[in-house]
C-alpha cells in the first residue's frame, strides 16, 4: 500500500487523478495535472511501487543524469501535494501511466490513500478521439453517479458502454466505495491526436476551474492552443480531403448547436461528405 509520512491533516481535500495512455488523447488529460502540478508547486509525497503494476518492456525506465549523478527514473504513478488551493480546501494530484497489470489492486492502493485523507471528492479527467472539429471549442463531457453530485452540479450519469481504462475502473471503483466521484472527458479531433492538444487540456482545465470554483493562471496554455490550431488549419490547408472533413464536421457541430437541430440533420450531414468522398474522381 502507498505509505505517505508526514502529511498534515488535510482539510476537505479533494483528489484528481490522470494517466498516460489510452485515457489520454493528445496528451490532455496528464497535461492538465501537470500544469496544476507547476503552478500550485505540489509536492511530491508518494509513488506506487512500479514492479508490481508495469510491464518495463512496454514502459521502459529511462537513464539520465542529475547534478552529475546518473539515475534510473523507473515509469511508476505518483502523488503530489497543493495545500489549500481550492476553495481552502486541499488538493491531492495523482499523475502517472495506465498500469499493465493488476488493476484492481492498482486502484486499491489509490483509494486506500483518499480513504485515508477522507477525501470529499475523486476527480477523474480523461481525453478521447473524437469526431469534432479543430476549429471550435472542444466539448468536454462531464459525469457522476453520485445522487447528490449529479443534482447540485447538474449532472448526469455517463452511458457509454464498451472497453474502458484505468480512469474508468477507477471512477467505478471511488463511487463504489462511496467516494463522491467525477468524470470529465475533453473531445480531441482524432485526425489531429497523434500529436499534444493544449485546445484540449484548456478545454479540460476549465472545466476542472468550474467543477471546484476556483481560478488556475493560464501560463502559456492560451499561447500554445492557439498555436496548435495553426498548426492544425495548415495540415487542413493541405489536404483536401482532410479540408472537406473538417467543413462536414464544422456544419454538423454548428447544427447541433442550433435550437432545432436533431440528430437526424446531423446524419444527414455526414452521409452527404460520404457520398462526396465516394464520387468518380473525389
Amino acid at each position: 500500500m502507498i505509505e505517505v509520512e508526514d502529511l498534515p491533516e488535510l482539510v476537505d481535500p479533494v483528489v484528481i487523478a490522470a494517466f498516460e495512455g489510452w485515457n489520454d488523447a493528445g496528451e490532455a488529460a496528464t497535461a492538465v495535472v501537470e500544469h496544476l502540478a507547476q503552478t500550485w508547486e505540489a509536492e511530491p509525497i508518494a509513488a506506487i511501487d512500479p514492479e508490481e503494476y508495469y510491464d518495463f518492456q512496454v514502459n521502459r525506465p529511462r537513464i539520465g543524469s542529475t547534478d552529475g549523478v546518473r539515475r534510473i527514473t523507473w515509469p511508476t504513478t505518483r502523488v503530489m501535494y497543493a495545500p489549500r488551493r481550492a476553495a481552502g480546501r486541499d488538493i491531492l494530484l495523482i499523475q502517472g501511466i495506465e498500469p499493465s497489470t493488476r488493476w484492481r489492486s492498482f486502484v486499491v492502493e489509490l483509494l486506500s490513500l483518499a480513504d485515508e485523507v477522507d477525501a470529499s471528492m475523486v476527480l477523474c479527467l480523461g481525453s478521447l478521439l473524437a469526431d469534432v472539429p479543430h476549429t471550435r471549442p472542444l466539448p468536454v463531457g462531464t459525469y457522476s453517479e453520485d445522487a447528490s453530485l449529479a443534482h447540485s452540479l447538474d449532472l448526469e450519469p455517463s452511458t457509454y458502454e464498451g472497453p474502458c481504462g484505468i480512469v474508468g475502473v477507477l471512477a467505478d471503483a471511488s463511487h463504489q466505495a462511496e467516494i463522491p466521484t467525477i468524470s470529465c472527458w475533453v473531445s480531441v479531433p482524432h485526425y489531429a491526436g497523434g500529436t499534444p492538444s493544449p485546445k484540449a487540456a484548456l478545454a479540460l482545465l476549465d472545466q476542472v476551474e468550474e467543477l471546484l470554483d476556483l481560478r488556475v493562471p493560464r501560463g502559456d496554455l492560451e499561447d500554445l492552443s492557439k498555436a496548435w490550431e495553426r498548426g492544425v488549419d495548415e495540415l487542413a490547408a493541405g489536404d483536401d480531403e482532410v479540408a472537406e472533413y473538417v467543413q462536414a464536421l464544422e456544419q454538423a457541430t454548428d447544427t447541433a448547436e442550433h435550437p432545432e437541430a436533431s440528430g437526424d440533420a446531423i446524419a444527414r450531414e455526414f452521409e452527404r461528405y460520404l457520398r462526396r468522398r465516394d464520387e468518380p474522381g473525389a
